[in-house]
Parts: C-alpha cells; structure tokens; sequence
C-alpha cells in the first residue's frame, strides 16, 4: 500500500507495536499511538520508540472521535480483526492493516515467509540460518521475536527477510506477497479467537493468497487438508512428506532425506548428522531446504548450515542431565499437536509436564498418544481439570498434580532415574500464570539448573 500522506494510529504497545511506531517515525509519517492499557507506562513506550513525551498517546477507552483525521489503523497481531477497535476504524471509513502488511509495504529484496500451527520457529530460524551463510543481508524476522516492521526500513535490495507469521498476522494482510511461502501443517490451535478449522486454515493459507506463478509454496503432502488446498494454490508447489514418496519435493524414509526435484531424486543426509530431533523436525528441515533450493542457494551451503544448526530455544531445547536424567524445555508446545511430536521425539521412558492456560483443546487427543513410554504425567495450571478429566475419561491412571512449574519439576525428579527424561511440553499457553512461553521456559531452565 502507499503510505504517502496518510496519518496513522498503532494499536497495541507489544513488540509488533513498537516495531510499526518505529517504522513510521524512520519514515516520517504522522500517527497516534493507543493501548487499551490504562495504566501503561507511557514515557517509557515513548522513550524507547525515541518520541518526545508529548507525542500523541491514547491509552484505554477508545472512541470513534478518535478516528477523526486516521486514515490507516494499524492493528497488532493481539488485536483480533472483529474487535470493538477494528468496527470503529471502519465505521470511520479507516483502512485496516497489519503490522506486516505495513513492513510489507517498505521491505526491499526478497521475501520468504512462513506460517504452520507448529514448527515455525525451529524452520524459520534454520531457513535464516542458511540464508545468512549465503547472503549477509538476511534479515530473520516476525513471530519468532523480532519486529518485521522495526527491520523493514533497514533491508536491501539485494537482500532477504526470513519470516514466521501467525495466524494473528494473516488476518490482515492485503499485498503481502512472499516470493516464496511456506505452511507446515495445520491442526486445531487458537480456535478461541478463530472460532472453527474452516476459518483458520483458510487464514493459514492466506500467506500465498497474493503469489503467482513466478513464486513457490511449500507444503506438507502429510497434511490432508494442504494437499488438497495445493490444487487451488496459484505459485509453484514443493511438497515434503514423512509418510511417502513425493514426486516434486522431499521426503523422509528410514532415517534419510531425500530430495526429489527435476525428475532427479538424490540422498541430502541421514538424521544421525543432525542435532535436532523427532521425525517433526526432520519435516521442518525438509522445508528449510525446498525453500533454500527456491531461493537458489548452493548445495553446499544448505548441507553445511543443516549439520550445523542447533534447536531453537525453548522447543526440545536439551537442557541440563541430572543423576543420569535428560530434562528438556519445550515451552514453545503450547498445543497438542506440538507436545505430541515432542513426545514422539524423546528416546526412552519420559516424565511429561504439562498445563496452562485453556485454548479451548480437547486433551483426549494427547491422552491417545500416551504409551508405556509415558512414566507419568504431572499437571499443573488453569486446564488441570481438564487434563485430569481427559486422563480419567481414557483411563490412563499414571497422573499426578501438582500446584505449579515448580512442584512439578520436583515431583519429575523424584520419579525420573538414570536413562529416562523429563518433557517440560505444557500442551497450552502460557498466559495463566507468565507473561509468555519464553518466561515459562525460563523458569523451568532456572528450576532445572537447582537440581
């Protein structure tokens, strides 16, 4: 979109926020700031934006008197497109915009973005990864912690940004438009703000809605509802699979990936010469590379920066061995699907913590997956009810709950000997009792490094 001329308000003071109020400063533009926040400390959002105190600065109620003069409201990805906010922009006649569509709409170079319920962050960060040996104006940016918006000003032309994108962030996008995309997988998350699968898996596919034929999207053939969705996909399509064999793309069998492109099918490495773990993982290191290959990068470089690359931090992230037990932090599982394929990661007998905050999941589907593998499973948070219930209803009785993160980790160990593991993989959000999964993930690092 073009911002000439245009006057902007920034909703909401998180990280996306602050990147977007960045932005427009770098380039000059004329806007407001709002968070529903009444008590927010607004020299300090101002200060660290690098406004002057007098700065236009809205914090609580909102009202449509307030619009007067918007031209673009800029929502962040906590501010649901059907929100009271978002009505009253457009009851004003305001255009309503993402902070990625606003990033979008000055990035230089190329683009590739993407989006999946899980296996974001480890594919986005090893596809920067990768990228950076290749081109050293690689920008890695969005969901995985970094503004895109607040990066946006700084990229080249002969440059890439790496991006991972919720589907917060897809809801309004309107010329966003990667070269090359990705969605990893699709399964139930977030379906108390999407309301039903249908919705958001339409939103997930939005990321290409805007591609053409000049671009690539790379999806998971494991995925029903992907490889069906791949027929209306107007870019080119490379699959990966961990199941089968596919004709153009990727696959996963017996411990190696392989690459098939061009007719032209080779070995690209056997999992023993990686460091991250679980056939999910293997997935998301099939997307890297696909995407890599699309974006023209040399063989060599993509096998080198795969062997090399460590797991992102808090999602399977190996964290201390203790009297000959494994504890991993895997706060990045905040739904089922997540935790299950940490489970399926894991080698040996595991203690599972899990709980938090309630997404609306139906935890039968995790209690389905317990095996003999699962010693025991320590709850704690604002589903711990429903864990309890969904245990019960399914009778697998080797459950034990606790008040919170640290009981649960000195219950683990107390279970836990020498060979087995302790899963820290809540299956929910944080936001019943920490800010974030990464404070989560802290405090169970922290607790870890008592024992």
């Amino acid at each position: 979109m073009n911002l000439d001329n245009k006057k902007f308000l920034v909703a909401g003071m998180g990280i996306s926020g602050i990147g977007a109020a960045k932005l427009l400063k770098e380039i000059s533009a004329d806007f407001v700031l709002y968070d529903s926040k009444s008590d927010l400390d607004k020299n300090k959002i101002l200060e660290e934006i690098g406004l002057e105190n007098d700065h236009p600065f809205i914090c609580g109620e909102i009202k449509k008197a307030d619009f007067d003069k918007i031209d673009v409201l800029v929502i962040s990805p906590g501010v649901p497109i059907d929100s009271d906010i978002v009505l009253l922009a457009r009851e004003a006649g305001c255009e309503v915009i993402g902070e990625i569509e606003l990033a979008y709409s000055v990035q230089k170079g190329k683009l590739i973005a993407i989006t999946g319920t899980n296996g974001k962050t480890t594919t986005t960060a090893l596809t920067g990864e990768i990228m950076k040996n290749f081109n050293a104006h690689t920008q890695v940016v969005g969901n995985i912690g970094t503004s895109y918006a607040a990066a946006a000003n700084h990229t080249y032309d002969d440059g890439v940004v790496v991006a991972e994108i919720s589907s917060f962030q897809l809801e309004s996008i309107v010329d966003f438009k990667p070269e090359i995309s990705a969605v990893l997988n699709i399964t139930p998350d977030h379906l108390n703000r999407h309301k039903t699968m249908e919705n958001y898996s339409k939103i997930k596919m939005d990321i290409g809605k805007n591609q053409t034929a000049d671009d690539f999207m790379i999806l998971n053939y494991d995925d029903e509802y992907l490889r069906n969705a791949a027929k209306n996909v107007k870019a080119k399509v490379l699959f990966f699979s961990s199941t089968c064999e596919v004709e153009e793309g990727a696959f996963f069998k017996e411990g190696n990936i392989y690459l098939n492109l061009n007719g032209k099918k080779e070995l690209f490495c056997n999992e023993n010469e990686v460091n991250i773990l679980g056939t999910h993982n293997m997935e998301n290191i099939m997307a890297a590379v696909l995407m890599s290959i699309c974006a023209k990068v040399p063989m060599d470089i993509i096998k080198d920066s795969v062997k090399n690359f460590k797991a992102v931090e808090h999602r399977i992230e190996f964290t201390k061995e203790v009297k000959g037990v494994k504890y991993y932090n895997d706060s990045k599982g905040t739904n089922i699907d997540a935790t299950i394929k940490a489970i399926q990661a894991m080698r040996g007998k595991s203690v599972l913590i899990a709980g938090g905050y309630d997404k609306g999941a139906d935890f039968r589907e995790l209690v389905r997956e317990f095996n003999d593998d699962i010693k025991l499973v320590v709850y704690f948070g604002a589903t711990a009810d429903k864990i309890e219930a969904a245990c019960k209803e399914l009778a697998f009785d080797r459950i034990k709950r606790v008040a919170d993160l640290t009981e649960a980790v000195k219950e683990s160990a107390n279970v836990a000997i020498s060979g087995e593991n302790v899963l820290f993989s809540p299956a929910c959000a944080s936001w019943d009792m920490y800010k974030n999964f990464e404070q989560r993930g802290e405090h169970f690092k922290k607790l870890v490094g008592m024992l």
